[in-house]
């Protein structure tokens, strides 16, 4: 059974920054994508980012582009990173890490992903 086990949330004031990671139990040859999603109190899910385990290539929500990067370390636990820069209250939620075993170019839909995290909150004081 894979797991995915997030850290790094908390609080922090607006203009702030935090770092997230995802360190995943099996290791992520297997994966195609791993990516990170939110979810904000009465929101449904949200896309955030996502990086495509060969090859590196990146992908981001408009609403985090250039302030948020993702990035992996290809380590005995295959940990995934989310460096969040210029937080904003809007980006207050649960973040989620997510992988998945499939392709395709559905990165941002959550249904791409089989496996999920307990998601660490994120909460960004204004």
């Amino acid at each position: 059974q894979v797991q995915l086990v997030e850290s790094g949330g908390g609080l922090v004031q607006a203009g702030g920054s935090l770092r997230l990671s995802c360190a995943a139990s099996e290791r992520s040859f297997s994966y195609y994508y791993m990516g990170w999603f939110r979810q904000a109190p009465g929101k449904e899910r949200e896309f955030v980012a996502a990086i495509r385990w060969s090859g590196d290539n990146t992908y981001y929500a408009d609403s985090v582009k250039g302030r948020f990067t993702i990035s992996r370390r290809d380590n005995a636990k295959n940990t995934v990173y989310l460096q969040m820069n210029s937080l904003q209250a809007e980006d207050t939620a649960v973040y989620y890490c997510a992988a998945s075993l499939g392709g395709g170019s559905y990165y941002y839909n959550s249904i791409t992903y089989n496996y999920w995290g307990q998601g660490t909150q994120v909460t960004v004081s204004s």
